[in-house]
């Protein structure tokens, strides 16, 4: 049985109601993504190599392997050594981690159930075994949470002289003010929404926090259904006048809920959130109509389907059977959680103004010669500048770049890719007064940055509106490089200038994510920037780079170029060798050439941080290959790739950053860049930096053949020694002494 389809009057409106009597057995009908066989599993053994070099169990499944990295997230929660509140604020980033997750991938395997298939490529399991598998690690992961919150968690936090209290835990006086607070501040914002034959049963936004009851009349037999949502104004935690000690608003609302409905008796109460299919991809791809598109795809997004219901812990059976019929839902869909519905609303706990029980603060060091009365420009001229953030200041680096661009008189031009940006971003303002003051300025914008899109058309807005010229990408692709170019009048004619990153422009993400970026006015490289960006904005069918990898045009190829090479070298034999540090790798054809590499006696170590559907340390296809994730403070979000070229000196291989994973979406359906890196200095940089990652002895993880992961115990490292710091506190400790 297909789910039913609705337009979006439908899934505001829905035609049917409650039942007279709520509290009456009601089937439950099982959806077609909620049935087939569970007993798939990958073929080829954990430990072996597969039977058949085109089995596709070579491969590890991507949505596994996703909730695999976030296991390691909330094993930041769950270690003692990570500090108190920053062992909260894992707890919600792992749930909204997970939230993300839903509405990205889960969506697209239900749709995969319906259809039969994936698609046509091949998988070691069918949708529904991948469903249940993803169901069974979620509600495993979700107990983990549940036990670390209520036994570690809360209890570290009384001891610090911080609670998070439920309302039978409070005394008199702090539930009268409780209460006063509730009526002041909440009540005139709740609107109970009754469900009966008059009242059609309420829609349901994603993502919100929703109370569930059955009341009646007094003396009467007649149950009614009622919703009321938990606003998320003034805030989803109330902290008590004591200080430092919270309550959530739920649980304020539940508890003063008979307020809702003077006269009326309430039998049963049920907390539930619903999540949403985000993957609604717009029907039209023409440049000329993309800006509707993708406005027509965020209202489908807002009532699309329901492909998680989480319920409290001991809901009741049928009233959670209502929920279910009612937001078409089947029992795979239904998650029971045994600890907060919305770990969201931990957030202020984070923000508790408690430093000891917080990582030390990091104020990111303005690179040497780039003070506050520089000329960026005149700097670049001296010689390339690599920047790596948090360590080295956005600000002062990156953001100057495009501020001074916009004030300098003898800048002609400004181009520069957005994908994401912060919601106060200093990158626009610079490009609207560069083009309010006669400056040509040409800006890329990426609508369909997946949850950024409705900032992004704002953007759009403002910048066409001051005169900007905003082009949206290349037809059928995805622009995700982050470059920039400058064109300036000089007295030996014009020079361009360049910023090639791998993480976007986005100032508030800067401290907290580690990324790279080259300023540049390398004639060949700005050069290819030049024929980008007129690849991007005009019909320019450019094909060949100086020194760029381009995606989709040069970079896929280039790359398993170089790990053909290496194979060569190990064959003649030499010392092939490749790193590779990204966030996923996922494409089958690179990870064919990385297996071939290893048979051939090429060293592969691999730094990915995220999901990774390569099987390392497998005897006969991938013995010489070792991958491990770091997972820490900062969200290492940087791509740098190495090539030994056969040459003794490690500085001397090849060294690349850029934008792209390893991942198709990447390197063939989407515009990205990577730039050569070539002063001396970088490169012993860079190649210091890729030795830290694959020492570290405290935030890196193991991966093992079956996707699993071992925690490096650093064991036989001496005490003192800076790999036992970490990688993110020996980066730090390393950018002072620099």
């Amino acid at each position: 049985m297909s789910r039913r389809k609705r337009d979006h009057a439908g899934a505001a409106h829905r035609a049917s109601h409650a039942p007279d009597d709520l509290l009456s057995d009601m089937p439950v009908r099982p959806l077609a993504h909620a049935r087939g066989d569970h007993s798939d599993a990958p073929s080829g053994s954990a430990t072996g190599a597969p039977s058949d070099w085109g089995d596709p169990s070579r491969f590890l499944n991507r949505d596994l392997s996703w909730l695999e990295f976030n296991r390691r997230v909330l094993a930041m929660a769950t270690d003692p050594r990570t500090p108190l509140l920053e062992r909260v604020r894992f707890l919600t980033i792992f749930s909204a981690n997970l939230d993300e997750f839903f509405m990205k991938r889960v969506g697209r395997i239900r749709h995969a159930v319906e259809a039969g298939r994936f698609g046509p490529v091949p998988e070691s399991m069918s949708p529904a075994g991948l469903l249940h598998a993803v169901r069974e690690r979620v509600r495993g992961l979700d107990q983990v949470q549940a036990d670390c919150y209520r036994d570690s968690i809360l209890p570290a936090l009384r001891a610090a002289g911080i609670s998070v209290v439920e309302w039978e835990e409070l005394g008199e006086a702090e539930r009268d003010e409780a209460r006063l607070w509730f009526r002041r501040n909440v009540f005139p914002i709740l609107t109970p929404l009754a469900v009966d034959s008059g009242h059609r049963f309420p829609f349901i936004s994603n993502m919100s926090v929703s109370l569930g009851l059955v009341v009646r009349r007094p003396g009467e037999t007649e149950t009614l259904f009622a919703r009321v949502k938990v606003p998320d104004v003034p805030g989803r935690m109330y902290e008590l006048r004591s200080g430092r000690r919270f309550i959530s608003v739920q649980e304020i609302i539940e508890h003063n809920v008979s307020e809702l409905f003077p006269g009326m008796e309430i039998l049963q109460v049920v907390l539930f959130r619903v999540t949403r299919d985000a993957e609604i991809e717009p029907e039209q791809d023409d440049a000329e109509t993309l800006l509707e598109a993708v406005e027509q795809k965020l209202k489908e997004r807002r009532f699309a389907d329901v492909v998680r219901l989480e319920v409290g812990h001991g809901a009741n059976p049928r009233l959670l059977r209502f929920l279910m019929e009612e937001l078409d839902v089947g029992p795979e869909d239904v998650y029971e959680t045994h600890g907060l519905i919305d770990y969201g609303c931990l957030v202020p706990v984070c923000d508790v103004e408690l430093p000891e029980l917080k990582y030390p603060r990091w104020s990111p060091v303005t690179p040497r010669g780039l003070d506050e009365d520089a000329d960026i420009f005149a700097a670049i001229r001296a010689g390339d500048i690599l920047v790596h953030h948090p360590y080295e200041s956005f600000d002062s680096t990156v953001e100057r770049f495009v501020t001074q661009a916009a004030l300098d008189p003898k800048v002609l031009c400004i181009k520069q890719s957005l994908y994401r940006t912060s919601g106060d971003s200093p990158f626009i303002a610079s490009l609207i007064r560069a083009a309010e003051s006669g400056k040509q300025v040409a800006v890329l914008v990426e609508l369909r940055a997946r949850f950024d899109e409705a900032r992004n058309i704002e953007w759009a807005r403002k910048l066409e509106n001051a005169g900007v010229h905003v082009t949206y990408g290349v037809i059928g692709l995805k622009t995700h490089t982050k470059t920039a170019l400058v064109v300036r009048q000089e007295a030996g004619g014009i020079r361009c200038y360049g910023h090639i990153g791998t993480g976007n422009y986005n100032s508030r993400t800067a401290r907290v994510y580690e990324d790279l970026g080259l300023l540049t006015c390398d004639p060949l490289i700005t050069e290819d920037l030049v024929g980008l960006f007129n690849y991007m904005t005009g019909r320019s069918l450019q094909r060949e780079y100086h020194r760029l990898l381009v995606a989709p045009v040069t970079m896929k190829r280039r790359f398993i170029e170089l790990i053909e090479r290496e194979m060569a070298i190990a064959k003649a034999g030499g010392q092939g060798r490749v790193i590779a540090k990204m966030n996923q790798i996922e494409d089958r054809a690179v990870m064919d050439a990385l297996y071939a590499a290893s048979q051939a006696g090429v060293q592969v170590d691999l730094v990915v941080r995220g999901f990774c559907c390569l099987r390392p340390g497998v005897p006969g296809l991938s013995e010489n290959i070792r991958v491990r994730s770091i997972v820490g403070r900062f969200l290492e979000h940087s791509r740098i790739f190495w090539f030994s070229g056969g040459k003794e000196d490690p500085e001397e291989g090849d060294f690349l950053i850029g934008s792209a994973d390893w991942m198709y979406r990447n390197l063939q359906t989407r515009v990205e860049a990577a730039t050569p890196i070539q002063h001396p200095a970088h490169r012993r940089r860079l190649w210091s930096l890729l030795q830290s990652c694959l020492e570290d002895a405290r935030l890196a993880w193991q991966m093992q053949p079956d996707g699993s992961y071992v925690q490096a115990s650093g064991a036989g490292v001496p005490e003192g020694d800076a790999r036992l710091l970490g990688l993110h506190q020996r980066l730090m400790d390393e950018t002072l002494a620099r």
